[in-house]
């Protein structure tokens, strides 16, 4: 195997193994409830935009606030991504990616519990400080339990 092609290699599993950390990054913080400027560019484009059984959010700012939202309606979350799937563009910038969810969510006292499962897909793209989310959607599949009612 030539130089060039084992170089082309180590950049797609490194590429891989990025876009996999960002979307177990993004699960995990979920669940440790920490949604400020910082998260919101750790994980979204500045133009992002997100599909979730709430609506459709246009923007970083969008990403935060609806997140942050959310995520109060919940004393405690558990979210687990699984069967990942990562393909790259031609270009090797921009990769869709693919992967099956379990949401549990604890709501208040009593402990009730509210579960989902669905499927997310998104687009991530390279940027100058890492792989980030430019589109995110989750389509839920079934659900157990309550859900909670988002204000307004």
């Amino acid at each position: 195997m030539d130089l060039t092609r084992m170089t082309e290699q180590l950049r797609t599993l490194t590429d891989r193994a990025d876009v996999d950390r960002l979307v177990t990054g993004y699960l995990r913080s979920l669940d440790e409830g920490t949604f400020d400027e910082a998260w919101a560019r750790s994980f979204f484009t500045r133009d992002a935009s997100s599909q979730t059984p709430v609506g459709v959010h246009e923007g970083i700012g969008a990403q935060l606030s609806s997140t942050r939202d959310a995520m109060a309606l919940f004393a405690r979350t558990v979210h687990f991504g699984s069967d990942r799937s990562v393909a790259f563009d031609e270009g090797g910038d921009r990769a869709t990616v693919r992967w099956n969810q379990l949401s549990t969510h604890v709501l208040g006292t009593p402990e009730r519990l509210f579960v989902s499962g669905g499927r997310s897909e998104a687009e991530a793209v390279r940027t100058p400080e890492g792989w980030r989310f430019r589109r995110l959607a989750l389509r839920i599949v079934w659900t157990q339990g309550q859900p909670p009612v988002l204000a307004g």
